[in-house]
């Protein structure tokens, strides 16, 4: 099973919106070689995962498939944000629609120029699962053999295309939201890239200087090589609250995909960063909830939490207020 902890894997960066760089991520979210695609490869490669023996490996799957989650969730929430809002917008946020000449322009008319207008039409200034083209993520892009070496070979192409095409995202836009969350997932991409080139070897690959793939000399980010100083790319979370993991079988020892060498070491979960919740967008309509509305779900909240602190009580009154409805017997 799985757990939720309400903290984002790394730092969402405040800056200025830009939908044009929330559509370019989606290719990173929702593309063929995205974030939903290597969470959904490796866990399905974990869950059909053959053998007794082979448990460091389907662990390893399984941790990095786990963290992949989170780089969705990450990625998402970055796409959310870099949409949260439009440049130039300064308008009220307490009135639904604007007014011309009082604040700026119609609120949403940016999606008509600089994005994929499905962002607010459909999406209410949130992400979507398509790639930047529009195009709905396909579970045909899963691949899962059932054999070890050949799924292994298919992971490494995986992250090491992500990993180009992250690197050609960065290289679009200077926003800081984008930029911080695109050079995190550039340096994990590599880490991943070690993982399963590391799984490889152990079964026989000799890399050579083939890796990491591309060469980038990716440094060059200034936001990517702050992580590579801190070593990011040379760990993985296991994310096994038990502890119960043999991935460090596995990912240990000299890294294959590291022009700077460097050791490999496994541990249970990053310490995240805080979580929060979205503004509200009077102009999305989103989420809706009138005055009315959000009185009663108070009340009903604040009843809810009352029956919790006291489950006798309210058990009694809800005996109590049977009683009373239930009509008396005629003698």
């Amino acid at each position: 099973m799985f757990m939720h902890v309400q903290r984002l894997i790394n730092e969402i960066v405040p800056d200025e919106p830009d939908p044009a760089a929330a559509n370019a991520l989606q290719e990173g979210l929702g593309g063929q070689f995205g974030e939903m695609r290597t969470m959904m490869q490796y866990l399905f490669q974990a869950f059909n995962f053959r053998g007794a023996t082979g448990k460091p490996y389907k662990d390893l799957l399984y941790g990095v498939g786990t963290e992949e989650i989170a780089h969705v969730e990450l990625i998402a929430t970055t796409i959310s944000r870099l949409l949260d809002g439009s440049p130039r917008y300064k308008g009220s946020p307490t009135k639904p629609v604007d007014e011309p000449g009082k604040g700026g322009a119609t609120p949403l008319s940016i999606a008509l120029d600089h994005s994929n207008i499905h962002h607010y039409l459909v999406g209410a200034q949130g992400a979507l699962p398509v790639d930047a083209a529009g195009n709905p993520w396909s579970g045909s892009y899963v691949y899962n053999s059932g054999n070890l070496v050949l799924d292994l070979l298919y992971n490494v192409m995986l992250e090491s295309t992500g990993r180009l095409q992250k690197c050609r995202i960065y290289e679009m836009t200077d926003n800081k939201t984008a930029r911080a969350t695109i050079a995190y997932l550039i340096v994990r991409d590599q880490a991943h890239e070690n993982a399963y080139a590391k799984a490889l070897e152990t079964l026989g690959v000799d890399w050579g200087k083939t890796l990491p793939i591309p060469k980038t000399n990716a440094e060059r980010f200034p936001e990517v090589k702050k992580l590579l100083d801190q070593g990011l790319h040379l760990k993985q979370y296991t994310f096994s609250a038990d502890d119960m993991s043999e991935a460090g079988k596995v990912f240990r020892g000299a890294a294959p995909a590291s022009m700077d060498g460097g050791e490999l070491v496994t541990d249970i979960a990053p310490p995240g960063f805080p979580m929060d919740i979205a503004v509200e967008r009077p102009e999305e309509f989103g989420p809706g909830l009138d005055p009315e509305l959000l009185a009663l779900v108070q009340a009903t909240a604040e009843l809810e939490l009352k029956d919790a602190e006291d489950p006798m009580a309210a058990a009694n009154a809800e005996k109590t207020n049977g009683a009373k409805k239930s009509p008396a017997k005629k003698k």
